[in-house]
C-alpha cells in the first residue's frame, strides 16, 4: 500500500467493513445491540491505525463508515418509506459520528427511498453522506428507475444533501450507456467502484468461482468513463477486484 500511494501520488479513501453491520443482519449472527455497536466502532479504529501508518502531506487518507442496504443488495424487497429507513439506519450512523470516521457511504443502494432515509439520518447527526447506487445490466436500478431519475429525485427531496454520488457493484458496460449525455446530474457522480465481472447480479449470485475479469481492460474502461464524468475522483473496485485492478485503474486514469 505504501509503495502504491507513494508511486502514484494519490490519496486513499478507506471504507469500513460494516456493510452488513446493521440490526437485522447482526441479529441473524447472534450479535446483541451492544456487541454490534462495538463491531462498528472497532472497524473504524482499525482504519484509523492504517491512516496513522500511511498518511502524509501528499497522500491524505479519508475514513468512511460503510452502510449497506437493510435487505438484499440485488433484490429490493420489503421496501420501507424514507422515515422508516431513517430510524432503522440511524443507530449505525450515530455510532460512526462518535468515532474518527470522516464521512458515511451508503453502498449498493437499490431503491431511492432507502437512499433518502439514510441521507436524512446522516444529516441529523452532522455526518457527510455519499450515496452509491447499484444498477442492473440495463443501467437502471433494480426497481427499474434510471440513475438520472434516482439522483435528481434524491437531490430534490434532500436539498442536494449528499456530498456526491457513486456507482458500485456493476460492470462499466452495464451503465456506460446511461452516461451518454452531459446533463447536470452527471456532475454529481464523483465515484466508481465497478465489478471486475460483466455478469449480471443474478449470474453472480449463482457463480461458484470468483470472476476476476480483466484488470487492464477494466482500467481502460474507467478511463473512458472518466472522460464523461468531469468530477470523477474516487476510484476503486467491487466484486472480483483486488489491488491489481485498482492499480490498473489508477494508472489508466492518471495517464489520460
Amino acid at each position: 500500500m505504501q509503495t502504491s500511494l507513494a508511486t502514484n501520488g494519490v490519496g486513499l479513501l478507506l471504507e469500513s467493513a460494516t456493510w452488513r453491520a446493521n440490526p437485522d443482519w447482526g441479529r441473524k449472527l447472534g450479535y446483541s445491540e451492544a456487541a454490534l455497536a462495538e463491531v462498528n466502532r472497532k472497524a473504524i479504529e482499525l482504519l484509523q491505525t492504517i491512516r496513522d501508518e500511511f498518511e502524509n502531506e501528499k497522500t491524505k487518507v479519508v475514513i468512511s463508515g460503510c452502510v449497506g442496504p437493510r435487505g438484499d443488495g440485488y433484490r429490493p424487497a420489503d421496501l420501507m418509506d424514507a422515515e422508516e429507513v431513517r430510524q432503522y439506519h440511524l443507530k449505525q450512523i450515530r455510532i460512526f459520528s462518535n468515532t474518527d470516521a470522516d464521512m458515511v457511504t451508503a453502498m449498493t443502494m437499490n431503491y431511492v427511498d432507502e437512499a433518502i432515509g439514510i441521507t436524512n439520518a446522516a444529516k441529523s447527526v452532522g455526518m457527510p453522506i455519499v450515496i452509491s447506487f447499484t444498477v442492473e445490466t440495463d443501467g437502471r436500478l433494480p426497481t427499474g428507475q434510471s440513475l438520472k431519475d434516482a439522483i435528481e429525485n434524491l437531490d430534490a427531496v434532500t436539498n442536494h444533501a449528499p456530498a456526491y454520488y457513486m456507482i458500485n457493484c456493476a460492470h462499466p458496460t452495464h451503465f456506460e450507456s446511461q452516461l451518454a449525455s452531459r446533463e447536470p446530474w452527471m456532475g454529481r457522480i464523483r465515484g466508481l467502484r465497478a465489478n471486475a465481472s460483466a455478469k449480471s447480479h443474478a449470474a453472480l449470485n449463482e457463480s461458484s468461482e470468483l470472476d476476476e475479469g480483466n484488470a487492464v481492460e477494466l482500467g481502460v474502461q474507467y478511463r473512458g468513463l472518466a472522460s464523461k464524468l468531469s468530477r470523477l475522483n474516487v476510484l476503486g473496485g467491487c466484486c472480483g477486484t483486488d489491488h491489481r485492478h485498482v492499480d490498473e485503474i489508477c494508472k489508466a486514469c492518471l495517464t489520460q
